[in-house]
């Protein structure tokens, strides 16, 4: 019985002295376990081929849609100045008056003429037809009748060339008030009360309107010639001429509420720049586009029917500088693609080599994974993009 207690308390004491060995065992497998952490998130965007409009940036100004200076046709003393400056004015609206005293003489003399020229028309008359009857009587001679009959159609050129005179002296009086050409914004008054206006010459006002308003852009002609070859091959599909947008994006990278409509690409390259000149028209109800201004164009040239774009942040450059992707292959490792860009647009890489279809490109989560690392890969949203695009564009302000 002694010799059981003591085998009892023997192997209670080799228990006792192999408990922190078995608990420290214990403590390393939980701690190998939790050493192991789980795979990273990262956000894709699976690639697809669709049909995307090619946008050209292009640098344009802002150009009226019409210029007027405004010149009196008469030659005068500046008596009232009749608009606001800075104000809209239409076509036909007075804007200077001219001293329309002389002209006014001018025309009561030419009505005095008139009247004198149409009494020796009346004599010339009246004496023709006394010749005429005594011509027909034979009691007097024919050369005599043929000297009535010119007599009066002189008179008759006399009072047709003083009414032509009267209508003069009116327009000039007319002309003594100068009226806007066109419709417009009038600008500063470049003369003032009492000043002397020279006819054709004194440039009073300027007008120019505004509404709608033109962007005048340049792009090269090796764009052009890319552009054409890509139609010429396939690549691109043309835009019909109607369907063509032209926005702008102003000075502060905000775009401009309304679109456009091109209207013409200029025929010839300039010789000292290798452009071509191109030009929009927009409307601008509010006159936000001012004439000079500094914008930049979007033009859609073309479409891509079947092209590969992803997010701006899913492209990298690599030490040598060219573009890469991160993709996510079929066992969730991340693997490093080569690609070639082409255009950026809206936030948005257009890919012409390095991707196809399918391919799980990954936009956010660089920093948690190397190359060859298992990820837990999930989708990102275009959404969210647009959300991200619009945040960065604040914060660069």
């Amino acid at each position: 019985m002694s010799g059981l207690r003591a085998r009892s308390a023997c192997v209670a004491m080799m228990l006792a002295a192999f408990a922190p060995l078995l608990a420290g065992c214990e403590e390393s497998s939980s701690a190998v376990s939790a050493a192991q952490p789980a795979d990273p998130d990262v956000s894709i965007v699976v690639v697809k081929q669709q049909a995307r409009a090619v946008v050209r940036e292009l640098p344009g100004r802002i150009a009226p849609t019409r210029v007027s200076d405004v010149r009196p046709r008469v030659s005068g003393i500046v008596v009232e100045r009749l608009f606001r400056q800075g104000s809209e004015v239409k076509a036909g609206d007075a804007l200077y008056r001219i001293d329309p005293r002389p002209f006014e003489v001018e025309v009561m003399a030419n009505e005095a003429a008139v009247a004198k020229a149409e009494a020796g028309l009346m004599q010339a008359k009246q004496q023709a037809h006394r010749i005429a009857t005594l011509t027909s009587q034979r009691a007097a001679p024919e050369a005599e009748n043929e000297k009535a009959v010119a007599a009066e159609r002189q008179a008759h050129a006399e009072v047709e060339g003083r009414k032509a005179d009267l209508a003069r002296a009116k327009l000039n009086l007319d002309y003594a008030t100068v009226r806007a050409p066109i419709d417009g914004v009038v600008g500063a008054a470049l003369v003032s009360e009492g000043a002397l206006a020279v006819q054709n010459e004194t440039n009073l006002a300027t007008i120019q309107q505004l509404d709608p308003i033109y962007a005048d852009f340049t792009q090269s002609v090796n764009e052009l010639n890319q552009l054409r070859r890509a139609f010429e091959s396939g690549d691109l599909d043309r835009i019909e001429a109607d369907a063509v947008k032209v926005r702008l994006v102003l000075d502060d990278n905000t775009l401009y509420s309304l679109d456009g409509k091109l209207l013409f690409s200029e025929a010839k390259v300039d010789a000292h720049t290798g452009q071509v000149t191109l030009r929009g028209e927009f409307r601008n109800p509010k006159r936000e586009l001012l004439p000079g201004m500094y914008v930049r164009v979007r033009l859609d040239q073309g479409l891509d029917s079947d092209a590969i774009a992803v997010p701006q942040q899913a492209i990298q450059r690599n030490g040598g500088g060219g573009s890469e992707v991160f993709v996510v292959k079929d066992d969730n490792r991340i693997a490093v693609q080569p690609v070639r860009t082409g255009s950026v647009q809206d936030g948005i890489w257009f890919v012409t080599d390095g991707l196809k279809a399918g391919d799980k490109v990954v936009v956010e989560g660089f920093q948690k994974f190397a190359a060859g690392d298992k990820v837990k890969p999930q989708s990102w949203s275009e959404a969210d993009a647009t959300a991200d695009n619009r945040h960065a564009q604040k914060l660069t302000r």
